[in-house]
């Protein structure tokens, strides 16, 4: 599903509140900097980042003044973004929660379960997303649960903040999430360790590294943008491609004598079975 996010006035003219990030890293500059691209002014966000180093990145790219700590200016967000390390979420949440008021928060930690996130907050309004790292070119993949608490205009609004980041996709129940994690959460790595090995393989062929690694990644974007514009599954592209007797037979014919698919497939699992774990150990406190 992919979202144009608008940032209109209400009716009455005023302006929309603002939208607070905890925590202004990777995820949270991905999120911040496609909104300023849309239009939305600098002014619009309050940001608490207890690093210098992250708070000059932040006024450095977007003119952003993110404040060290928590204060009553976050009363005023609607919605609260926490994109902090899973492992400080329930120190965040100390100082945040006598400003969160009825904000709704929307979760970018990954693995800390909804459950932990409500008692830390004292709110029920919470919704878990798990994004990837691409979301920070706009072509993430990021999956949403919602608790029952949060009605239709919360989860369009978080759908709206969100947008710039890529595809969005809501699941439940909630231990959905772990499977997202494992597939699309941790999936760019997969993807690049096999840009990895192919990259080089060209080089043991001849190519040199410039050659071998822009025909992995050409050859990636390609594929994922045919398999996302096809009506047919991959399996019937890669039927497609697989002339018996030939080249990609021959190279197909080799992974599944190595049982690669099986292989790949237990790799996902472990994924999902640490996230799971990641879990139940951050959200203990």
């Amino acid at each position: 599903m992919t979202i144009t996010a608008t940032f209109l006035p209400r009716p009455d003219g005023a302006p929309l509140p603002p939208i607070g990030f905890i925590g202004g890293g990777n995820m949270a500059s991905a999120i911040l900097g496609g909104l300023i691209r849309q239009g939305v002014p600098a002014a619009a966000f309050e940001v608490v980042e207890p690093f210098a180093e992250a708070r000059d990145r932040l006024a450095h790219d977007f003119g952003i003044a993110a404040q060290p700590q928590a204060s009553a200016a976050l009363a005023r967000c609607e919605v609260l973004v926490w994109a902090v390390k899973p492992q400080t979420f329930a120190e965040a949440a100390q100082p945040v929660r006598a400003h969160a008021g009825d904000a709704l928060h929307l979760s970018v930690a990954a693995g800390i379960p909804s459950d932990s996130i409500a008692r830390w907050l004292a709110s029920e309004r919470i919704v878990r997303a798990m994004p990837n790292t691409p979301a920070l070119v706009g072509q993430g993949m990021t999956g949403l649960f919602a608790r029952s608490a949060v009605g239709a205009a919360d989860r369009a609004r978080v759908e709206q903040v969100l947008a710039p980041t890529g595809e969005l996709l809501w699941v439940e129940p909630e231990s959905a999430l772990d499977a997202v994690t494992a597939m699309s959460g941790s999936g760019p790595a997969y993807v690049f360790y096999f840009i990895e090995a192919m990259t080089e393989a060209g080089v043991e062929m001849g190519l040199t590294p410039n050659q071998a690694q822009r025909l992995a990644i050409g050859t990636f974007t390609g594929a994922s943008a045919l398999a996302h514009s096809a009506t047919e599954p991959p399996s019937v592209l890669r039927k497609r491609v697989t002339s018996k007797g030939g080249t990609t037979y021959a190279a197909i014919t080799s992974l599944e004598g190595a049982d690669v698919k099986t292989q790949f497939k237990t790799a996902i699992r472990a994924a999902q079975k640490r996230a799971a774990e990641l879990g139940e150990e951050f959200g203990r406190g």
